[in-house]
């Protein structure tokens, strides 16, 4: 790690210097606004790419397609990481963002599974991977970048204007499909309508394009190449050195946790919103906008705050807060949102009763896997019904039924039926099961004249606001942990590894955890666990870096 310098006075930033983090952040909200439309819009995606599955197995693949973005996500920081720090700031996160930006067009041409087949998902998923490697080398790159222009004493600060852009990139997302839902109507959003976002993507991409190609190399890295002093092997260096210690701390003291917490923050709380508690679409994303409004300016708070009192004790403090607070709030959603179904839950409680040894975990990634069970058809119809609901063992043998208050719909067994005689059943199914609940007060969609807009959009920027202390003061702290040579390599993997797979994979994990236990807050306990354990680790094991001279 860099040595200790004494305090200087920051001096203050000229033009050139302004341009350098306009231009980082503005390419960094179009990488989130990439981001975020292809979550916003799995469900929909879904609908045209995973066509051939059942409606709950599509929605499962769709988050899968999402999330093999993030597995690739590390490789590309190794990979861009290490051509930033032998070549360049400016030129590695130049090319990430064209990567970037022409697999997100792709999308919005790309045929539909009903037109080409299976090659449409294929190709689906290869351009989310391909979004995610160059992705893994743009944050470290727009991170690194800006750091070594900032003066001594005002990292966080600066830096901290890059982590609004994850929000802009939301909000922005969100602005334009809610503006395309409102422009063409629901049916045909839905039909074609929804490529339009993908499509307009390349206007942010030219001009992002155009500013950085007027950048000029990152004066840090420039003195250091003068001088002779890159580094021949950055990822050996990196990892398989003394620094290696550190990378590892960075990511499950800091990264991790600060992963979690933002993705549930800002992406589990729409799902939670719009699957589980059945909230429209148009009402949840205006919701989750007002928050982003609201928390965006704390960004800039906490990135100060974190120049005067430190990174850490903000990150850490983030971290508590939400693990000891998130299932209060998610259920003050839950009451809120839909109090008819809190109501139908406390008053009539739904139970599958069945032979454990019949139920399986419902998530299977290759495909292969049919669930025809008795008790699997159960617990998927309820999932799809956003119901919640305990799990009570029958005897080996017996078919599962579904208990709704006082009375029991029964499943049956799909093992060895034909398809058509299976889908004919699973409708007869649906049909009593979606009576039962109906006369037990459970809501098929969320009441709108109950649904509580003040009050939910107080709780959503709760959430937003534990996203700004976790993440605002994230760059600063990462930059500062790492030596020149090897910065851009060292801070990017283990950021991609905390946020490509700690954070990426809450939502298809939560979402599976939800769908075996029957409880819709099961999910929950993923980020609690994961920002208990990066509060724990950073607490005792990372140091504070804000007074690190990082020209060492």
């Amino acid at each position: 790690m860099a040595t200790v310098a004494i305090e200087a006075t920051p001096a203050p930033l000229d033009q050139s210097h302004k341009k350098v983090i306009f231009a980082s952040s503005l390419g960094t909200v179009f990488e989130w606004y990439d981001f975020y439309l292809y979550g916003s819009l799995a469900a929909i995606i879904a609908k045209q790419f995973f066509s051939a599955l059942d409606p709950t197995s599509g929605f499962i693949f769709a988050l899968l397609a999402f999330a093999a973005g993030f597995a690739v996500r590390p490789f590309g920081a190794l990979v861009f990481g290490r051509i930033g720090d032998m070549i360049g700031r400016k030129y590695t996160f130049l090319v990430t963002i064209v990567i970037m930006g022409a697999s997100t067009f792709l999308v919005g041409i790309l045929p539909s599974y009903t037109t080409i087949g299976v090659a449409a998902p294929i190709i689906l998923i290869g351009l989310r991977m391909l979004q995610g490697l160059a992705l893994g080398g743009e944050y470290g790159g727009a991170a690194t970048y800006v750091a070594e222009h900032a003066p001594m004493g005002k990292r966080g600060l600066y830096t901290s204007f890059i982590q609004t852009t994850a929000t802009l990139g939301l909000f922005l997302s969100l602005l334009v499909i809610l503006g395309c839902r409102f422009a063409l109507g629901t049916e045909a959003f839905e039909d074609w309508g929804w490529r339009i976002p993908f499509l307009v993507s390349v206007v942010l991409l030219g001009v992002s394009v155009w500013i950085r190609l007027q950048l000029n190399e990152s004066p840090v890295f420039q003195e250091m190449k003068d001088e002779g002093r890159l580094s021949k092997a950055p990822i050996s260096e990196s990892f398989f050195s003394k620094n290696g210690k550190i990378a590892l701390l960075a990511l499950l003291g800091a990264t991790a946790g600060q992963a979690v917490v933002w993705y549930a923050g800002q992406f589990y709380s729409l799902f939670f919103l719009t699957q589980t508690l059945k909230i429209d679409g148009t009402t949840a994303n205006l919701l989750v906008a007002g928050a982003l409004v609201i928390g965006t300016p704390f960004f800039i708070l906490f990135g100060w705050l974190s120049d005067k009192i430190g990174r850490k004790p903000i990150i850490m403090a983030g971290c508590l807060i939400a693990a000891l607070t998130y299932f209060p709030l998610f259920k003050g959603l839950t009451h809120y949102g839909n109090p008819a179904m809190e109501t139908a839950v406390a008053t009539s409680p739904v139970v599958v009763v069945a032979d454990p040894s019949t139920c399986n975990f419902q998530f299977d990634p290759v495909g292969k896997k049919v669930f025809t069970s008795s008790c699997d058809i159960a617990k998927a119809a309820l999932a799809k019904a956003g119901v919640s609901y305990s799990n009570q063992d029958a005897p080996a043998g017996t078919i599962a039924q579904v208990r709704v208050g006082t009375t029991s719909v029964p499943a049956f067994e799909g093992t060895g039926m034909d398809s058509a005689a299976f889908k004919t059943k699973a409708e007869e199914f649906g049909k009593a099961l979606k009576a039962d609940l109906g006369t037990a007060g459970y809501p098929e969609k969320a009441d709108p004249a109950r649904v509580n807009k003040p009050m939910l959009l107080v709780l959503l920027s709760i959430l937003v606001i534990y996203v700004t202390m976790v993440y605002g003061p994230i760059a600063a702290w990462l930059v500062e942990l790492f030596p020149t040579q090897i910065r851009y390599t060292s801070m990017s993997l283990p950021y991609h590894i905390g946020n490509g797979w700690f954070g990426g994979f809450l939502p298809t994990i939560a979402f599976a955890m939800v769908v075996a236990s029957g409880n819709i807050y099961q999910g929950l306990w993923y980020p609690i666990a994961i920002a208990s354990m990066t509060l724990v680790i950073g607490t005792l094991f990372l140091p504070e870096t804000k007074h690190v001279d990082i020209r060492d």
